[in-house]
């Protein structure tokens, strides 16, 4: 796996950066830098040194270069100042862009998915992190190649099987796709062995955490689960879904899963790449929304994140927003037209524990609510239906007759539309 933007891992160079925002005026007001902020915050966690920002207003996209001829002129001649030795630019750029940027400034030019690939390249720890993150970058790569990319037929090892008259630049368009095939291959083998994982914990209630990208979710995951989970104060410090059992009290177990964080314009393949980690968010019962108070943005960070849960099929799923970070952010005022707007959030901070002796508590109110105990008769037969009860609930008691299954089970209410959507017939006989 290749970090695009540098090698943070294994040297300590400091990449000088300059930052360009281009924009549609019909699309994007922007306010001074505001908007190169974030891109800022993300240059820094893979390691380079901001020197320069650039930012204009367009009426259109310049096909060529992103932006006019005279304003190439200008960056190039700020990058020189600068001694810049990469230019990022804060929106997707297309291959042909790339390539004439780079031939016009004489610099490393690298796009938003670029540089946000980069620094899931280094930080990706775990196999299943690793393996996404290189067939995100393989995606990325494919329409970008251009010849001399004599690296990866070495990873592949001799080319026995190439073509006569292949050019390299066939020949590595093609080991890229024989990569993106294994790749995709290796994910599924990982997305089985998570399912068996899940079948052998359907019984308990599922609460995963969601929430932009360093808004303090694995800090509120290692204070509810006592773990110590990574939560660095920079972006993307998680990648991989950790999963938890947490005893709220005698009665109440669940599961806790913490989870990537979101961001703004993530790349499509990498949410794809990502699917398995995100199936946590997607198959929970009820998920906690953290969001970061102190952030200026965070209105529009709960925006992004609720797009992103709808495109990965978790809009349905209950929501109880937690906003953390009120040692940052003491504001009465605020804390009120938060609450007109989300009725039931809660202002907690995960550093000091302010806040959470009451979240817990909600919570355990709202599990005793939320489970429910149904019947069902399933012919002995259906195999498919039986793995599907199994799967989303705990079986209290069974009884077998010679053509059917009597079976009474307890289930979160949030699961019975899974099993009306198959067609299961139940009678609710206990809701307490």
């Amino acid at each position: 796996m290749k970090s695009f933007l540098h090698e943070t891992s294994k040297r300590k160079i400091k990449q000088r950066a300059i930052l360009v925002g281009i924009y549609k005026k019909s699309d994007k007001a922007v306010n001074d830098d505001e908007p190169l902020d974030e891109l800022a915050s993300l240059c820094r966690t893979a390691g380079a040194i901001i020197v320069g920002r650039m930012t204009q207003l367009v009426e259109r996209f310049s096909p060529a270069t992103l932006m006019g001829s005279g304003k190439v002129e200008e960056l190039a001649e700020l990058a020189k100042r600068e001694k810049a030795d990469i230019v990022v630019f804060d929106t997707i750029l297309a291959p042909s862009q790339q390539v004439n940027l780079e031939k016009r400034l004489s610099k490393q030019v690298i796009d938003r998915p670029g540089l946000i690939l980069d620094i899931f390249a280094i930080h990706a720890k775990t196999r299943e992190a690793r393996t996404q993150v290189e067939l995100a970058q393989m995606q990325y790569l494919l329409p970008r190649l251009a010849g001399g990319w004599t690296h990866l037929e070495r990873q592949e090892g001799a080319i026995g099987t190439r073509g006569p008259g292949e050019t390299q630049l066939e020949t590595d368009r093609r080991l890229v796709r024989k990569r993106i095939g294994d790749l995709k291959k290796k994910l599924s083998e990982i997305e089985g062995e998570r399912q068996v994982q899940r079948k052998g914990r359907s019984d308990l209630f599922n609460i995963c955490l969601v929430g932009y990208t360093n808004a303090g979710k694995s800090t509120v995951f290692n204070k509810l689960t006592g773990e110590r989970v990574l939560a660095e104060d920079y972006l993307f410090a998680t990648l991989d879904s950790t999963t938890r059992r947490v005893k709220l009290s005698r009665r109440n177990e669940v599961l806790l899963s913490d989870t990537v964080g979101f961001i703004s314009r993530l790349p499509v393949s990498l949410v794809a790449s990502f699917k398995s980690t995100l199936l946590e968010a997607s198959e929970a019962d009820l998920l906690l929304h953290v969001v970061d108070l102190s952030d200026e943005n965070f209105e529009e960070r709960i925006s992004t994140v609720n797009t992103i849960l709808q495109e990965i099929g978790a809009g349905e799923i209950p929501i109880l927003p937690i906003f953390n970070k009120i040692d940052l952010k003491n504001d009465p005022d605020l804390y009120r037209a938060i609450l007109g707007r989300f009725p039931g959030a809660h202002f907690i901070s995960a550093t000091t524990k302010e806040g959470l002796p009451r979240l817990i508590a909600d919570l355990e109110t709202y599990l005793e609510r939320s489970r429910v105990t149904i019947e069902i008769t399933v012919d002995a037969s259906n195999g498919r239906i039986l793995k599907l009860i199994n799967s989303l609930a705990y079986i209290v008691e069974s009884r077998a007759t010679d053509e059917t299954i009597e079976l009474k089970v307890r289930l979160p209410k949030s699961r019975l539309g899974k099993l009306k959507g198959q067609g299961v017939d139940f009678r609710v006989i206990d809701e307490s």
